[in-house]
Parts: C-alpha cells; sequence; structure tokens
C-alpha cells in the first residue's frame, strides 16, 4: 500500500509495472480527452433527445428508457429534490407530453451532473445509434493503443472502470478514431461496482477479477481516485495531460506520475516518471556536480601542462 506523504524515488517508479497481472483504467481524462465527452457526447444528448424519443417511441426499449426515467423522477420528487421535472405515464394519445417532460428532466439532470441509470441508460442507447450511423466516433489518446497490445502480450489483463455504463465504455473503445480496440479488453466496471472514490469499490474489482490487488495496477487522472485505489492495496499512476485538472506539488510527491502511456512500456526512454518530482532536482544537481568535478580536472590538467 501506497504512504501518501512519503516521496519517492525514480527507481521505485521505474519498477511500478513489475509483477502486475492486471491493469484497471480510468476512461475521461485517462484514455480519452475530457472534451470529448464535455463538447460531443454530452452536447449530442441535448441536442438530439427530442428527435430521438419521437423516432423511437413506439419501441420497447425507447419506452423502457422513458419508464426508468419516470420512476427516477419520482424517486427525486419524494427525496425532495430541488427542480425534479416529473414524467407521465408512457402512453400512445400523451406521446407530446411525455416526450416533452422526458427531455426537459434529462436537460435537468445533465445541468445538475447527475449521474443516475435511468439517465445513462438512455444516453447509451443515443450514442448507440450515433456511433454505428458515423455521427460519433470515440477519441482515444495516440499513447493509448499502443500500451493497450503491450500489455496484452505480455500477458496482462485489462478493465475500464468508468462513472459511464459499460455499454457506453465498449462503444467508446468499438467505435473509436484508433480502430475497434475491445479485444484488447478484459472487461468493464462502471458505477454498479461503486463510487470510483471508496476503497470498497476497488476491493469489489479485485474480488471480481481474481487478482491479488498488490498485483493490479490502477491509472488515472484523479488524486482522489488513486489514493481510493491504493488504500485498497492496489498500485497507482496518476497520468498528467493537457486539460485535465492540474495536480498538487504534494500530489506529485505522493502518487507516480506520468504524461503518456509511453511511460509504461518497456521502451527505457519511457520509464515513469513525476512531472516535477524532487528526484529531477536530485538528478540535476548531480549532473551539476559531475560537470563542475569535470571542470575543476580539466582545468588542473591545463596547469600541469
Amino acid at each position: 500500500m501506497e504512504n501518501h506523504g512519503q516521496k519517492r524515488s525514480a527507481h521505485e517508479q521505474e519498477d511500478i509495472l513489475d509483477g502486475v497481472q492486471a491493469v484497471l483504467l480510468d476512461v475521461e481524462g485517462t484514455t480519452t480527452p475530457l472534451m470529448f465527452v464535455q463538447e460531443k457526447l454530452f452536447p449530442y444528448i441535448k441536442t438530439n433527445a427530442k428527435t430521438y424519443l419521437n423516432s423511437h417511441y413506439g419501441e420497447d426499449e425507447c419506452r423502457g428508457d422513458i419508464e426508468e426515467l419516470r420512476k427516477q423522477a419520482e424517486a427525486d420528487k419524494e427525496a425532495s429534490v430541488e427542480g425534479v421535472i416529473s414524467i407521465p405515464q408512457v402512453a400512445d394519445d400523451n406521446k407530446e407530453a411525455v416526450v416533452d417532460a422526458t427531455v426537459k428532466n434529462v436537460t435537468w439532470q445533465m445541468e445538475k451532473d447527475l449521474k443516475t441509470k435511468a439517465l445513462k441508460q438512455l444516453q447509451s442507447h443515443m450514442w448507440r445509434e450515433a456511433y454505428k450511423t458515423g455521427l460519433l466516433q470515440g477519441e482515444i489518446y495516440d499513447d493509448v493503443p499502443a500500451a493497450l497490445k503491450e500489455w496484452s502480450s505480455e500477458g496482462k489483463r485489462i478493465y475500464t472502470y468508468s462513472l459511464d455504463n459499460v455499454e457506453g465504455q465498449k462503444l467508446l473503445f468499438g467505435y473509436s478514431d484508433k480502430g475497434n480496440l475491445l479485444e484488447l479488453f478484459s472487461g468493464y466496471f462502471d458505477a454498479t461496482a461503486g463510487a470510483k472514490t471508496e476503497k470498497d469499490s476497488y476491493i469489489h474489482i479485485v474480488g471480481e477479477i481474481n487478482v491479488k490487488s498488490e498485483k493490479v495496477l490502477y491509472i488515472t487522472d484523479l488524486p482522489t481516485e488513486a489514493k481510493a485505489a491504493s488504500d485498497a492495496g492496489l498500485k497507482t499512476v496518476v497520468v498528467v495531460r493537457e486539460g485535465n485538472t492540474q495536480l498538487s506539488d504534494d500530489d506529485k510527491q505522493c502518487f507516480f506520475t506520468v504524461t503518456s502511456f509511453e511511460e509504461l512500456c518497456s521502451d527505457d526512454s519511457h520509464k515513469a516518471k513525476r512531472v516535477e518530482g524532487e528526484h529531477k532536482g536530485a538528478k540535476h544537481e548531480e549532473a551539476s556536480q559531475v560537470d563542475g568535478t569535470k571542470e575543476a580536472v580539466h582545468a588542473g590538467e591545463e596547469a600541469a601542462d
């Protein structure tokens, strides 16, 4: 288990993959740009919800999605959630009222950044259609596919863990701008595994994949998630990418960090390192001392000549 207040050596970081049998990956900000989710996936739902519901209203799946959202709205109302928008019972003679209320409810949930199962179910069904028709294409960081292939070829099992439901994750990697990557994954976990900032969630996942916790590496962009995983006994790496939440100096000292999955591959030039870790400064100081020694020796040789 990691000691979050203790600084680590470069050597310890280089050995982060030693003994790892399974890699557990966060998605947003780790394998996929946050901007893709915020500027493409979510806006697609808000823009197309009414059209989608009108087009598929007569289908069992769509009616099931609306019914789940209606039940969630009832539960929210009973819990006195502020601003909740109720949805009428699904009926053929009440289609317009049902669709309008459903669209308003979906928009309200998304604006409040709610992560209900009912909302995610409708979203994944809408995204499925968009992916299959080419209106959406999953975005994956350039350094991710090669790393996945290397880990897979080494016998490491690869899993994802995201608040997005399993279907949404499969769509993202199955219809990605890097091709269909699904064959590289052994499984997927979503919010049903528990909160990503809770230790018990990772204990549950480790139990599901049947690998000892110390042999599982969790890669995420959020230190709060890394701490929870570390408390559960997993190895952790925090990936630092443009557009992600900036790490504090303490975070950089307490967690292994990389700026690319390349640093977690076999090429020695890409070993894991801190973004601004103390060991860099130590190496710089050591190099300066060596340079100074060389200069002194050189000066002595000139004097002797």
